[in-house]
């Protein structure tokens, strides 16, 4: 809640990113979450909803990291079924229905098709997915059936057909991560939480050996502000270990990080409106082709890498396994030059004795406290509301908050303001000037890089094309600012150095 006890909601006005700058240091905070991923940004919604003074800071900008890589899926974990995790798999159901119900404007119903190539393959995956089926309870998803030949061909025109026998029909959710991360931080403001991107946090402060606060840079004016929390809650996902660290140096590093990477091809890849799943992969994942935006996105792997990058790039390795385990089901074989567009993310782990194999590792959400500090890590997008839930009860108890109810359950998340304009910007992408300004006076986009990646998807949906948006996208957030003609030319250059990385050399070049 803000002035007189009114939502921003019933202000009808925007909070800046200058007055969220002022307001961070200018009070003590029930709560200060530090990371504004999908976790962080759940965490302070939850909060903020419960009527505690809430603090968000991230130190480069919302959904930076993980939260914008995803695989766009909102679903269950059929496959955690065959670890005997009935536990996650009916918790990670339930979230599903209620993000559905929650964020309309960002999930959506997606069908699935599993292909079976060998006369078992039909029954095992039905037997597991009537069981999916069975945890998920009444639901608006539909369920599961089986589909002969005839009707895989028909609802998967592009699948390789030779050896094919059928295939099972069952149904999951399909969302936007980083338009549902940009909207959580809105939900968040309008309940009168303060959130800050490009805030890094430096150091921790302490009473003793207890976190009472953190101090943070801001990334624009240099300066460093310290502010007290009655409890800081550490929300940073696969850099955790880094601020756990602040709270007690000898801390034991409680992360596995593993990378998926995720290819993104033509629609003709995948023209009906069903998605393909893989079961299992060399890896021990599942790899989906799924129509999104348009385009086909084909992923993941799971890898292990040493360290946690905050713009990790795809191995040529795991390019390679993508391109030729997509190219064992689909008739026509992708190629690097079918690429538009590479994007890779870290996923938060949580350690196990022994072992190398991170598909093999708990999705399940960790939560700790060390000097006083809360940290929550692990789980996914579907579960990250009760990850929040969990997270606070667990920080009002530890700072001696009142006890609230979570409200959460039911919330319906904002959704953006309508844009006006119609002014395209490119002929092979839906976005508009509109979009722009939209994005710098709303949603608080610094750069060209926060309105390209994230606020818009052009960079993970066609990098080609995000290029050559660059400049007018530049012009316009120049305008709306205040920067200068020097400010354009470096964002400009920025991205496009940014943007190689998500491109691949074409062959045929």
């Amino acid at each position: 809640m803000v002035e007189g006890g009114r939502t921003r909601k019933e202000l009808g006005d925007a909070v800046t990113r200058a007055e969220s700058l002022a307001r961070a240091s200018a009070q003590p905070w029930d709560i200060v979450v530090i990371g504004g991923g999908a976790t962080g940004a759940g965490v302070a919604v939850d909060a903020a909803t419960r009527g505690y003074s809430v603090l968000l800071l991230e130190q480069h900008d919302f959904g930076k990291g993980t939260s914008s890589r995803s695989t766009k899926l909102v679903h269950g974990g059929v496959r955690y079924l065959e670890r005997g995790d009935v536990r996650l798999v009916t918790e990670a159901l339930r979230e599903r229905s209620r993000l559905l119900a929650n964020a309309p404007h960002l999930v959506r119903v997606q069908p699935f098709i599993v292909p079976a190539y060998r006369w078992w393959d039909a029954p095992y995956f039905f037997a597991g997915l009537s069981l999916y089926d069975l945890l998920a309870g009444r639901s608006p998803f539909g369920r599961s059936k089986y589909l002969n030949r005839r009707e895989v061909l028909r609802q998967l025109p592009t699948i390789r057909a030779e050896g094919l026998r059928g295939g099972i029909l069952y149904y999951d959710g399909q969302f936007d991560d980083a338009r549902l991360l940009i909207d959580l931080i809105q939900t968040a403001v309008k309940n009168g939480a303060t959130c800050l991107n490009y805030a890094r946090i430096v150091r921790l402060l302490h009473d003793g050996d207890r976190v009472t606060g953190v101090a943070f840079t801001d990334a624009e004016t240099g300066t460093t502000a310290e502010v007290s929390a009655r409890v800081v809650v550490n929300a940073t996902g696969a850099f955790c270990d880094s601020i756990r660290t602040l709270a007690d140096p000898a801390a034991r590093p409680m992360v596995t990080p593993s990378q998926g990477a995720h290819l993104v091809f033509d629609r003709s890849f995948l023209p009906g409106n069903a998605a393909m799943v893989v079961p299992k992969t060399p890896d021990g994942r599942v790899l989906f082709a799924i129509p999104w935006h348009g385009r086909t996105l084909v992923g993941t792997t799971d890898v292990p890498v040493p360290t946690t990058e905050l713009e990790p790039r795809a191995t040529e390795a795991e390019i390679d396994f993508i391109l030729e385990t997509a190219g064992r089901y689909l008739a026509k074989t992708p190629t690097r030059a079918d690429v538009l567009s590479v994007f890779a993310g870290i996923r938060p782990l949580v350690k196990a004795d022994g072992g190398t194999n991170t598909a093999a590792l708990s999705r399940d959400h960790t939560i700790r406290t060390e000097a006083g500090l809360l940290t929550v890590t692990g789980g996914k997008w579907t579960t990250y509301r009760n990850m929040a839930e969990d997270a606070v009860n667990r920080a009002a108890e530890l700072a001696g908050l009142p006890p609230k109810p979570c409200r959460t359950a039911n919330l319906r998340i904002t959704g953006p303001i309508a844009s006006g304009s119609v002014v395209p910007l490119h002929p092979q992408l839906p976005y508009t000037e509109a979009d722009i300004v939209r994005a710098v006076r709303h949603e608080m986009a610094r750069t060209v890089e926060d309105v390209l990646s994230r606020r818009l998807r052009a960079l993970i949906l066609d990098a080609d094309a995000a290029v050559e948006m660059a400049p007018r996208v530049a012009a316009l957030m120049a305008a709306e600012l205040g920067r200068d003609a020097a400010w354009e030319a470096e964002q400009v250059r920025a991205f496009t150095a940014l943007a190689r990385g998500y491109q691949l050399r074409r062959e045929s070049a």
